[in-house]
Protein backbone atom coordinates (compact mmCIF):
# COMPACT_ATOMS: atom_id res chain seq x y z
CA UNK A 1 0.00 0.00 0.00
CA UNK A 2 1.57 3.51 -0.69
CA UNK A 3 2.33 5.42 1.87
CA UNK A 4 -0.09 7.95 1.72
CA UNK A 5 -2.86 6.02 1.92
CA UNK A 6 -1.62 4.39 5.36
CA UNK A 7 -2.86 7.49 7.38
CA UNK A 8 -6.38 6.95 5.60
CA UNK A 9 -6.42 3.12 7.59
CA UNK A 10 -5.82 5.17 10.56
CA UNK A 11 -8.75 6.29 13.25
CA UNK A 12 -7.76 10.23 14.28
CA UNK A 13 -9.94 11.61 17.17
CA UNK A 14 -12.15 14.82 16.33
CA UNK A 15 -9.15 17.16 17.10
CA UNK A 16 -7.49 15.12 13.99
CA UNK A 17 -4.86 12.78 16.86
CA UNK A 18 -3.95 9.48 17.11
CA UNK A 19 -2.05 8.51 20.32
CA UNK A 20 1.29 7.27 19.75
CA UNK A 21 3.47 5.46 22.39
CA UNK A 22 7.16 5.12 21.68
CA UNK A 23 8.80 1.68 22.67
CA UNK A 24 12.38 1.26 23.00
CA UNK A 25 13.24 -1.25 19.54
CA UNK A 26 15.93 -3.58 21.75
CA UNK A 27 14.72 -3.67 25.64
CA UNK A 28 10.87 -2.86 24.48
CA UNK A 29 11.13 -0.34 27.47
CA UNK A 30 8.19 2.29 27.03
CA UNK A 31 9.64 5.75 26.75
CA UNK A 32 7.00 7.88 26.19
CA UNK A 33 2.78 9.08 24.79
CA UNK A 34 2.38 11.80 22.09
CA UNK A 35 -0.35 12.59 19.68
CA UNK A 36 0.10 12.03 16.11
CA UNK A 37 -1.97 13.93 12.92
CA UNK A 38 -1.80 13.16 9.44
CA UNK A 39 0.82 15.37 9.00
CA UNK A 40 3.47 14.06 11.30
CA UNK A 41 2.76 10.50 10.45
CA UNK A 42 3.33 11.24 7.18
CA UNK A 43 6.69 12.66 7.93
CA UNK A 44 7.24 9.72 9.90
CA UNK A 45 6.94 7.79 7.54
CA UNK A 46 9.24 9.81 5.24
CA UNK A 47 12.16 10.43 7.30
CA UNK A 48 12.66 7.71 9.61
CA UNK A 49 12.29 9.81 12.75
CA UNK A 50 9.24 10.67 14.96
CA UNK A 51 7.50 13.73 14.24
CA UNK A 52 4.29 14.70 16.45
CA UNK A 53 1.94 17.29 16.46
CA UNK A 54 2.86 19.50 19.76
CA UNK A 55 -1.03 20.15 21.44
CA UNK A 56 0.47 23.07 23.85
CA UNK A 57 2.10 24.49 21.12
CA UNK A 58 -0.19 23.87 18.82
CA UNK A 59 2.84 22.79 15.92
CA UNK A 60 4.55 20.01 14.53
CA UNK A 61 8.07 19.26 16.51
CA UNK A 62 10.58 16.57 15.90
CA UNK A 63 11.57 14.63 18.40
CA UNK A 64 15.15 15.45 19.22
CA UNK A 65 14.94 18.62 17.35
CA UNK A 66 16.47 20.70 19.56
CA UNK A 67 18.20 18.27 22.14
CA UNK A 68 20.00 15.52 19.58
CA UNK A 69 17.56 12.98 21.38
CA UNK A 70 15.93 11.57 18.09
CA UNK A 71 14.07 8.32 17.31
CA UNK A 72 15.03 6.68 14.53
CA UNK A 73 11.88 4.42 13.59
CA UNK A 74 12.09 0.65 13.25
CA UNK A 75 8.23 -0.32 13.51
CA UNK A 76 4.98 0.81 13.42
CA UNK A 77 2.05 -0.77 14.63
CA UNK A 78 -1.67 0.09 15.21
CA UNK A 79 -4.38 -1.51 17.22
CA UNK A 80 -7.29 -3.71 16.44
CA UNK A 81 -9.38 -0.45 16.50
CA UNK A 82 -6.87 1.50 14.34
CA UNK A 83 -6.96 4.14 16.62
CA UNK A 84 -3.57 4.01 19.02
CA UNK A 85 -0.34 3.27 17.22
CA UNK A 86 2.75 1.51 18.73
CA UNK A 87 6.07 3.06 17.52
CA UNK A 88 9.21 0.67 17.86
CA UNK A 89 12.52 2.89 17.39
CA UNK A 90 16.08 3.23 18.73
CA UNK A 91 16.36 6.23 21.14
CA UNK A 92 19.74 8.24 21.08
CA UNK A 93 19.90 9.44 24.55
CA UNK A 94 16.94 10.09 26.89
CA UNK A 95 12.83 10.31 25.07
CA UNK A 96 11.75 12.51 28.26
CA UNK A 97 12.33 16.36 28.84
CA UNK A 98 13.32 15.50 32.34
CA UNK A 99 16.19 14.23 31.44
CA UNK A 100 15.08 10.73 32.20
CA UNK A 101 15.04 7.79 29.43
CA UNK A 102 11.37 7.31 29.52
CA UNK A 103 8.85 9.53 30.72
CA UNK A 104 7.69 6.66 32.69
CA UNK A 105 10.30 6.78 35.61
CA UNK A 106 7.66 7.38 38.27
CA UNK A 107 5.37 4.66 40.18
CA UNK A 108 2.42 4.49 42.38
CA UNK A 109 2.82 2.27 45.73
CA UNK A 110 -0.23 -0.10 45.79
CA UNK A 111 -1.50 -1.49 49.28
CA UNK A 112 -1.98 -4.99 49.87
CA UNK A 113 -1.50 -8.28 47.99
Amino acid sequence: MPQENLSDMLKFNQQGLIPAIVQDYEDGQVLMLAYMNKESFQKTLETGLTWFWSRSRGKLWQKGETSGHIQRVKEIFYDCDADTLLIKADQTGAACHTGNRSCFYRSFSLRGD
